[in-house]
């Protein structure tokens, strides 16, 4: 990242840089986006509601590893590339309700990777996104704790993809088409574990909370850093800071450190000190998260309504190259009648107690059933 413009103002009196906000940089007040604004929209029924429940179709071709409890599947001995389309309605049900499903050595390209990912939805673009079909995803090799020194935006801290927009994406896809053997690692969270894990009292205070997401801090940074792009101007959403899912119905916490600056109904400061804790409980969220060894061909696919995901920065020399694919979602909504994750599992497994119970005493002979010797 030596192309930040605040590399080249260095103080004589310490030896580093001055801080400078990127908008002193003059490419960024003389940029001009190619694009107008998006507006929100419907998108199309998600494929996950089309899908089997119990997902046969899928599960019966496929081997299917838990990583943890939380999320995280890996399904092996199948092709993506050879997925029909209700198999592929199944995998979006299962990315919804585990958050990240991966693959090993898929002989997916680049082509049939976008054609295969139109089955989900209108595909997204990237503001920084020069090809309209998909984005190239490298690696890091910098110190994000020392870049947030000189810009805005914490690139390297955990997000959902581009969650500012009105329609942010639902599903994403990355192909990886070159990777160091060791380092370039990428975590996951899930959002739904970051909503149980909070107290009863500060799940009712969120949820009457709006988070406000903004692209400002990532496009300016995108021209100090890049020179180039983005191709639509910064915008601010105030979405619900719990939403719920679709597809699944389950309340997920809506806030991440990558695009969330603070609370719509809150003052300054007292968004400033929940964003801190925001902060810690995403990273210490160590029950709720996976981190993902990437080889040549691997894949994953994530549903960014329920995860925050960060590429785990590193040292390596070797190139790192992937190919990801996103489409659009619906537009965040919250609907108090939904419920937690943990909250389900509990209510379902005391309505299947009680129903055993029921049975039970069914089976039970009655004590007043009997003939006299």
């Amino acid at each position: 990242m030596a192309h930040l413009e605040a590399r080249k103002h260095i103080s004589p009196d310490s030896g580093f840089p001055i801080t400078l906000h990127p908008n002193f940089n003059p490419k960024i007040t003389t940029h001009v986006p190619p694009e107008p604004l998006r507006a929100a929209f419907t998108p199309e029924t998600d494929r996950a509601l089309f899908a089997d429940p119990l997902k046969t179709s899928l599960l019966s071709a496929a081997t299917r590893t838990d990583l943890t409890e939380s999320l995280g599947t890996v399904l092996s001995g199948i092709q993506l590339s050879s997925l029909t389309p209700t198999q592929l309605d199944e995998l979006a049900l299962l990315v919804s309700e585990r958050g990240v499903v991966f693959f090993r050595d898929q002989d997916l390209t680049t082509s049939t990777q976008v054609s295969l990912f139109e089955h989900f939805g209108l595909l997204d673009r990237h503001p920084a996104q020069k090809d309209v079909r998909h984005v190239v995803i490298r690696g890091s090799r910098e110190d994000h704790r020392e870049i947030l020194s000189y810009t805005p935006w914490p690139s390297g801290d955990f997000h959902a993809d581009t969650s500012f927009e009105l329609n942010p994406p639902s599903y994403s896809m990355l192909r990886m088409e070159e990777h160091p053997a060791v380092g370039g690692d990428t975590a996951w969270v899930s959002s739904y574990g970051l909503y149980d894990a909070l107290s009863d009292a500060m799940k009712k205070f969120i949820e009457s909370l709006h988070a406000v997401h903004t692209s400002r801090l990532q496009y300016d940074t995108i021209i100090d850093l890049w020179g180039v792009g983005p191709n639509r101007p910064p915008i601010d959403s105030h979405h619900p800071a719990v939403r719920t899912h679709p597809v699944t119905g389950l309340k997920a916490l809506n806030v991440n450190p990558g695009f969330v600056t603070g609370f719509a109904e809150l003052k300054k400061v007292e968004s400033d000190k929940l964003m801190e804790f925001f902060a810690y409980h995403i990273h210490s969220a160590d029950d709720h998260a996976v981190r993902w060894k990437w080889e040549v061909g691997s894949v994953a696919m994530w549903d960014n309504r329920c995860t925050l995901h960060r590429v785990i920065p590193g040292s390596y020399e070797a190139p790192r190259r992937g190919i990801r694919t996103t489409v659009f979602g619906e537009k965040p909504y919250f609907d108090p009648a939904s419920e937690g994750r943990l909250q389900r599992q509990q209510r379902l497994k005391k309505e299947a107690e009680a129903e055993a119970q029921k049975t039970n005493e069914e089976k039970k002979p009655d004590s007043t059933d009997f003939t006299p010797a």
